[in-house]
This record gives C-alpha cells, sequence and structure tokens, in this order.
C-alpha cells in the first residue's frame, strides 16, 4: 500500500505546485488590485474564511484515515490531491484573517454569515456541525474501517462533505465584492464539483451508492 501512495504523491507534486502559486496570487490579489474596505469581524468574508478553514480541516483529516486504511490507487491518489489542495487553502484562509488584522477564531456562531443559514445554529445539541461534516460517530466508522469498505465510506462522507463546501462557497459569491474571496469560491465550487462527480463513478465502481444529496 506504501508504493501506491508514493507514485500518487509524485504524480501530484507538480500540479500541487502549480495550484500552490495560482491560490498564492488569489491570496495576494488584495495587493496587487485597488484598495477596499477592509472586512469587518462580522463580515461573510470572515466568517467564510473562519468557516471553510475549519470544514477543509475535516476533508483533510478524512483523506489522512483512508490513506492509512485503503490500498486503491485511485482512491489513495483523491486522497493525496484532497489533502494538499485543502490544505493549501486553508493556509490562504488563515491568512486573509492575519491581513485584515482579525483573529483566526471568533465567539459569533458558525454559518452566522449565511442568509437563512441561522436556523441550523439555533437549539443545536453538541459542536455545530457545517453543511456536509461528517458527525464524530462518522470519523471514528472511517478511522475503523479497511479496504473496500473504508474507501466506500470515506468515499459517501467525502461526496456529502464536498456538497457542504459548494454550498458555502455558493452562499458567499453574492455577499462578497472582494476579488480574491470570490475566486476562490469559485475555484471550490469548480474543483469539488469535479471531485463530487469523480467520487460518484468510483462508488459506482464498487456496486455503492451516496448518501442522499445536498444539493438536490
Amino acid at each position: 500500500m506504501a508504493a501506491p501512495l508514493s507514485d500518487a504523491v509524485r504524480r501530484l507534486a507538480l500540479p500541487a505546485a502549480g495550484l500552490l502559486l495560482v491560490l498564492l496570487g488569489v491570496a495576494g490579489g488584495l495587493w496587487l488590485g485597488p484598495r477596499w474596505t477592509t472586512p469587518r469581524d462580522d463580515s461573510a468574508e470572515a466568517g467564510f474564511a473562519r468557516d471553510m478553514a475549519t470544514h477543509h480541516a475535516q476533508a483533510v483529516d478524512m483523506a489522512f484515515s483512508v490513506r492509512d486504511n485503503a490500498g486503491d490507487e485511485e482512491v489513495l491518489t483523491l486522497a493525496a490531491d484532497i489533502i494538499v489542495t485543502q490544505s493549501t487553502q486553508r493556509g490562504i484562509f488563515m491568512g486573509w484573517l492575519q491581513q485584515w488584522g482579525l483573529p483566526q477564531a471568533s465567539t459569533r456562531p458558525r454559518m452566522a454569515w449565511m442568509p437563512g443559514h441561522a436556523q441550523l445554529v439555533a437549539g443545536a445539541v453538541g459542536p455545530v456541525l457545517m453543511h456536509g461534516m461528517a458527525t464524530e460517530d462518522e470519523l471514528q466508522r472511517l478511522r475503523d474501517a479497511h479496504g473496500i469498505a473504508a474507501e466506500i465510506l470515506f468515499l459517501q462522507l467525502m461526496i456529502r462533505h464536498h456538497e457542504g463546501g459548494i454550498i458555502m462557497a455558493r452562499a458567499l459569491m453574492p455577499l462578497s465584492t472582494r476579488h480574491e474571496v470570490v475566486t476562490m469560491a469559485k475555484s471550490i465550487i469548480d474543483g469539488q464539483q469535479a471531485e463530487v462527480d469523480h467520487m460518484k463513478r468510483l462508488l459506482a465502481s464498487r456496486g455503492a451508492h451516496p448518501l442522499a444529496s445536498l444539493l438536490e
């Protein structure tokens, strides 16, 4: 299993380097473009950056879990891609907050920046899960699974997770005029939709089906 992962990481080295340059360009857009008012702590941009950073962190955690417990090269390649891409994007979100002079954590409720989503926070019991995020029980099941069972559960959870990320990115689009933030949201929508389509094909080849879609 170690060899396929090593091959997958090597294949991703050049694309990942290109992605890093693109995303750093997005992050630096604030300095290269016209000056905007710095986002406030209660802005959609700050909420999106914080919430999406947390959302991405769970995706990376799930990708590491399946990397350790699965053997299929396509799934390992997908997991490596998610680790590289979403870790890089998460770093950019944190960089934005630092650039804007805002704390990386906030006492504001999750998703408070998303119109019409306050009901998901009100009355919640335990940690508030954003769109598509796995529960702790689901994460533990993924850690305990092996082989094809791990691959199927990972694909099902990650499809739902990506759909949640798409919902969040779509919600941000009409709320911000900042080029770097809108560009990142569009990149997340396009990239994660492509991965959702790919994961659905991988599930079908295993005789399995996605969980109920969040986008339908």
